[in-house]
């Protein structure tokens, strides 16, 4: 059985200063939302975190940058967020982007022990200035890293005593990966089962890689509303 939090204060009390985080979640869809709010209540600093983007200026990740929590983004883009891109043009942040397809295989080669890999994304481009490259098959390819993270924080629809996930929809974008490459991945869930709940078939995320559930409401906000004149 895993351990199960009361307080998202409390899941979070050992990261420390300078941690290097996974956040999964594409825009606001599958962010854990509260465990973002328990960092920015405890103003943790010196942050690096890893994930597709930084949120919006008032909620998700935004909130850490508000207050400068952040010292490093490893990202694919910088998105909807004003205060994210203010930043980054004062150099008051530093910031790596990666090719988006790139970043999820960097993640998902660090859950599964790989070391580094080759892709031909970036070649030729600023992405891969300073990185070794080689040709296989007559194609010229660039070599990246793997990513791990001390903890990863991630959010699923419901979980079982044993730490197994379910994602709902398109909430099962980096957090799969993300769960698999934090050295403690704490699991923001918004239901919990009881063990055998699952049948075995719908796991996204096997219990062996999470560490730590919560329980919690989520206000799931939208990111950019479009509607008909």
């Amino acid at each position: 059985m895993k351990p199960v939090y009361e307080s998202f204060l409390d899941v979070t009390s050992d990261i420390p200063d300078g941690a290097v985080l996974m956040i999964g979640g594409f825009g606001l869809v599958g962010i854990p939302e509260n465990l973002i709010l328990a960092l920015a209540e405890r103003d943790v600093r010196n942050l690096t975190v890893i994930s597709n983007n930084c949120g919006v200026d008032d909620w998700g990740l935004g909130l850490l940058l508000q207050r400068r929590q952040i010292r490093k983004i490893i990202a694919s883009y910088v998105g909807e967020n004003k205060e994210f891109e203010r930043q980054v043009l004062a150099g008051e942040i530093e910031v790596e982007l990666i090719p988006q397809g790139t970043l999820a295989e960097k993640i998902r080669a660090g859950g599964a022990g790989i070391p580094a890999f080759y892709t031909p994304a970036g070649v030729g481009t600023p992405a891969a200035e300073g990185k070794e490259t080689r040709v296989f098959g007559g194609k010229e390819y660039v070599l990246e890293h793997a990513l791990r993270a001390d903890f990863s924080l991630i959010r699923a629809a419901r979980a079982d005593r044993m730490g197994n996930l379910v994602y709902n929809k398109t909430a099962r974008n980096f957090n799969p990966m993300m769960a698999a490459a934090g050295a403690v991945t704490i699991a923001e869930v918004e239901e919990l089962c009881e063990t055998g709940t699952f049948d075995p078939d719908e796991i996204h995320t096997p219990g062996i890689y999470v560490q730590r559930l919560i329980v919690g409401r989520q206000q799931k906000r939208i990111e950019r509303r479009t509607v008909r004149a």
